[in-house]
């Protein structure tokens, strides 16, 4: 919460400095909170910041993982990447980015990282295309042991249908659902997965990618979208770039 008349929000951690006592999240400007957010300078103070909330990702020698992510997903999978390699994993990044302007996140990532693939939209930088097509050159190339991704609702259930049939590569999702208290109380983050509601703040946010129900995700993360007289059912602006 920024102040006293502010609105709780979920952001995930995107890196940390034990010695400063500092942590690092990354955030879009869509809204009244993260424009409150991006307004406070350095120096000033939020009224409360709780966490880390959740469960912490599974993580331990797997042997060659493939990071798949896009959007502000990319800079909060470093420590997801960290976490992998300190344990012993061969680890390479797929990251999907509109355009060369709008990539970020990637120079930190190369630092840790085996490989780190970029594939952009428009061509403007590294490999055109979307994540599907060097997700499936990596897993013809070598034996893949698990599949980690983030990132939009619609890229994610790709990468879970390319790594189903006939990989049957183990996958594990981070889901962001809509989500309000962040401790399991209003249940707005609740999520299908094998059949069974879960809430992503206490649950997860990982849950496996193979048992998620991705319709049910998508039409309630799309409840309040913006055109809701659109023909299209449970059309949002965020799916329909994808």
């Amino acid at each position: 919460m920024v102040d006293e008349k502010g609105e709780r929000i979920p952001l995930t951690i995107a890196d940390w400095n034990v010695k400063e006592g500092s942590i690092t999240v990354v955030f879009n400007e869509v809204g009244r909170t993260t424009h409150k957010l991006a307004s406070v300078k350095a120096g000033d103070s939020i009224l409360s910041f709780t966490g880390p909330l959740g469960l912490p990702a599974h993580v331990e020698k797997f042997g060659t993982v493939v990071c798949v992510v896009a959007g502000y997903s990319t800079a909060t999978c470093l420590p997801i990447v960290k976490a992998l390699k300190a344990a012993g994993n061969r680890v390479v990044v797929i990251i999907r980015a509109p355009s060369k302007d709008m990539l970020f996140g990637d120079v930190p990532l190369r630092t840790v990282a085996d490989q780190v693939i970029v594939s952009t939209g428009d061509g403007s930088f590294e490999c055109v295309g979307f994540v599907l097509e060097p997700l499936k050159e990596v897993i013809e190339k070598e034996k893949v042991d698990r599949v980690f991704t983030a990132g939009p609702v619609c890229m994610m259930k790709l990468v879970a249908n390319t790594t189903k049939k006939p990989s049957k590569i183990p996958t594990i999702a981070s889901l962001n659902p809509i989500m309000v208290d962040g401790t399991g109380m209003c249940g707005c983050c609740r999520v299908s997965i094998g059949g069974e509601t879960k809430f992503a703040c206490v649950d997860g946010p990982e849950f496996d990618a193979h048992l998620v129900d991705w319709a049910s995700l998508m039409a309630r993360r799309c409840t309040y979208s913006i055109d809701t007289q659109s023909p299209v059912k449970y059309q949002c602006l965020n799916c329909a770039q994808w």
